[in-house]
């Protein structure tokens, strides 16, 4: 076995798909879910019926006694993590700045960012070798959009993984030394959901002339992405942020 592996909001898209591929290289999985039991499930029986390993665990990211639940959880139904992707992150409805409420904002922060920070905590807490691990890997999924700022659009979102980007640069050198590589992956525009829920499901057709490589990637290519740096291949790269936005 490759390792045990946390992948929060894994019951679609990126986290689908780096859960099943994460399996399918060795790792047990721990595919963590907010509200879609039906689509987690579906995820846990497609690892499952590949051979791998895996529960489904209900958890808000963004609460603090539901991160602890969800680590001792793993603890109980896997072992102790070896690598934690960050992947769950909200949106909110597509639109100008001032179309934001402050509840919606704070959601997008509190899933984003919070949930990065509350995650980490307790996924060094296993792994850090000052605390009796054995070292491990966290990989963030933050957003060109970070970069771009999300104008017209998502800014509140931009925001959230601008500071993703923070963490991953602050915690890549606080855990170097502890046996932790912290990484993190940029996607660009990808092929999920994230667009449909957010009222813009025609976005990425219109986008695609913006794209220098011409096409829209998919959340299979950000798997392979993150899955490559939570192994051994990997083991000299922290602090790094992958972009993958065909040249965006």
């Amino acid at each position: 076995m490759a390792g045990i592996v946390l992948i929060t909001g894994s019951s679609r898209g990126i986290g689908a798909a780096t859960a099943i591929l994460a399996a399918q290289r060795g790792w047990a999985v721990c595919v963590n879910y907010v509200s879609k039991a039906d689509r987690a499930e579906q995820v846990v029986s497609t690892i499952r019926a590949g051979g791998g390993k895996a529960i489904a665990v209900q958890a808000d990211t963004a609460n603090e006694s539901d991160v602890k639940r969800l680590f001792e959880a793993v603890d109980a139904g896997l072992g102790r993590v070896t690598a934690l992707v960050n992947n769950a992150g909200i949106t909110g409805r597509a639109g100008r700045l001032e179309t934001f409420d402050a509840a919606t904002m704070r959601r997008i922060l509190d899933v984003s960012v919070i949930g990065t920070l509350l995650c980490t905590q307790q996924a060094v807490k296993r792994m850090s070798t000052k605390e009796g691990g054995q070292g491990g890997a966290i990989v963030n999924v933050s957003s060109v959009a970070a970069q771009l700022g999300g104008a017209n659009q998502w800014i509140p979102y931009g925001a959230a993984k601008g500071a993703v980007n923070s963490i991953t640069t602050g915690a890549s050198k606080e855990f170097a030394a502890e046996g932790i590589r912290v990484n993190a992956i940029m996607p660009g525009l990808i092929d999920t959901e994230i667009h449909t829920e957010a009222g813009v499901g025609d976005r990425l057709q219109k986008v695609i002339p913006m794209v220098p490589m011409g096409r829209i990637g998919t959340a299979q290519e950000c798997a392979e992405a993150i899955v490559w740096l939570m192994s051994g291949e990997a083991a000299y790269m922290t602090g790094a942020n992958l972009l993958i936005a065909g040249g965006r």
